[in-house]
């Protein structure tokens, strides 16, 4: 056995500390503080207004519940307004002023990466609920989205072994995530038979509206003989006029299906689905999963927002998970300081939405299914497939720098980025 496969593979419940320089703030008075960070304006409000909502009705029910550690939880909520370096001057503010305990917020890989020497500087804890591009790994980071291997290649697989798909076009925003998700999506169908030529790799940037000549090169792509479909990593607002344009041009998905990782129910609402039906995402949790947790957690949501039409999505219930894995860590720990609540919270386990558990990682990522769904009339998705739940990979196996790369925060690794074959450790992972 491999020194990767044995990490992998090590014991959820071995819970061995990683020391800091510093300790996470920890809430005086009768209050914890927790951080709730995200944009309310700009271009990513579409996606991330229904995460600040989510976050403050978890924070009531657990209020609802007595608390943690006999103190009441109180959600301190800013606007990074969709404004990539404002997102760090906002992660200071809430950890050095408001003093809070953890942070859960970010949707963009740029905001991440934006406050991520923040929270390692500061030595606090961010939970980042949404799918991301791997590549990174940070002692101070939960990722309790998607990696790559937990939406991105199952996605493809599905489309080449379901769909018979043959030709790729990899259209996303131009920004981190879609960069590097596409490198790896390249070099992953490329591995599979997929010859370069067949591969196309567009570009647009947020908030992207004019989307008549972009969908008129898909078609022509599409039109070589070959079954084609669209990888998309559109991300925010310009989801609304890329998928009416498809609609306009009578794109169909049992001509050229379109899979998205970025566009789940929110997304949805504000659109006629109807032109749509049959085109895909690939996200670890939809609203139409069967399961009695999933029918609580609806319930509560209609009861807490009033308005039985807001839908539930995949990052609400990354989130949901990353929060009830930090609760429990706390009362493991019985402290929010930021050192213990690291050496608690690996290997604790939490139910997700879909009937089943989600387990913290030493790479900091999550055990999670992964769910295929086609789009139906009514806005929701189908499930037309869904896995076992997938240990997130970090670290990518297709990319010549990452393939040998490993993160494990125990001692005595210790490490983000452990070189399997040269038996160093890199540096911090991030």
């Amino acid at each position: 056995m491999n020194l990767r496969s044995y990490v992998s593979g090590a014991v959820l419940g071995a819970v061995m500390s990683a020391t800091g320089a510093f300790h996470g703030a920890v809430a005086a008075d009768d209050t914890i503080k927790v951080g709730v960070l995200h944009s309310l304006s700009g271009t990513m409000a579409i996606s991330e207004t229904t995460l600040k909502d989510a976050m403050l009705m978890l924070i009531d029910e657990q209020n609802k519940k007595g608390g943690l550690l006999g103190k009441k939880l109180e959600a301190v909520v800013v606007d990074p307004a969709s404004d990539w370096p404002l997102f760090a001057e906002k992660a200071r503010e809430l950890i050095e002023k408001d003093k809070v305990a953890a942070v859960f917020g970010c949707w963009t890989s740029s905001s991440r990466k934006s406050v991520l020497p923040v929270f390692e500087e500061l030595n606090s804890i961010l939970f980042y609920p949404v799918q991301y591009e791997g590549e990174e790994s940070s002692r101070n980071i939960f990722y309790t989205g998607a990696a790559p291997n937990q939406q991105a290649i199952p996605a493809v697989d599905y489309l080449m072994e379901k769909e018979g798909v043959k030709r790729f076009v990899l259209e996303g925003t131009d920004y981190v995530y879609p960069r590097t998700t596409n490198k790896i999506l390249e070099a992953y169908l490329i591995s599979k038979g997929i010859p370069k030529e067949d591969i196309i790799v567009n570009y647009t940037p947020f908030g992207f509206s004019d989307w008549q000549t972009e969908v008129s090169k898909i078609k022509e792509f599409g039109g070589a003989g070959k079954k084609t479909a669209v990888v998309s990593t559109i991300n925010g607002d310009a989801n609304v006029p890329f998928y009416k344009e498809l609609g306009n041009q009578g794109v169909k998905a049992t001509d050229i299906p379109v899979v998205a990782f970025s566009v789940g129910e929110e997304e949805l609402a504000g659109l006629d689905t109807k032109p749509l039906v049959g085109h895909l995402a690939a996200w670890n949790y939809f609203e139409s999963v069967e399961s009695p947790a999933n029918k609580k957690f609806i319930k509560e949501w209609h009861a807490y927002t009033k308005n039985d039409k807001r839908v539930t999505n995949d990052p609400m219930e990354a989130a949901y998970i990353g929060f009830n894995a930090w609760v429990k860590a706390v009362q493991a720990a019985g402290t929010t300081d930021t050192d213990k609540v690291l050496d608690t919270i690996i290997g604790t386990t939490v139910p997700n939405l879909s009937g089943g558990y989600a387990t913290v990682m030493p790479n900091h990522h999550i055990t999670k299914p992964v769910l295929i769904g086609e789009i139906q009339a009514n806005g929701q998705f189908e499930i037309v497939q869904q896995t076992p739940a997938v240990v997130g990979d970090e670290w990518s196996d297709f990319l010549p720098d990452s393939k040998d790369l490993i993160s494990d925060w125990r001692k005595p690794m210790n490490c983000g980025n452990f070189n399997v074959a040269t038996g160093k450790c890199g540096g911090k992972g991030s």
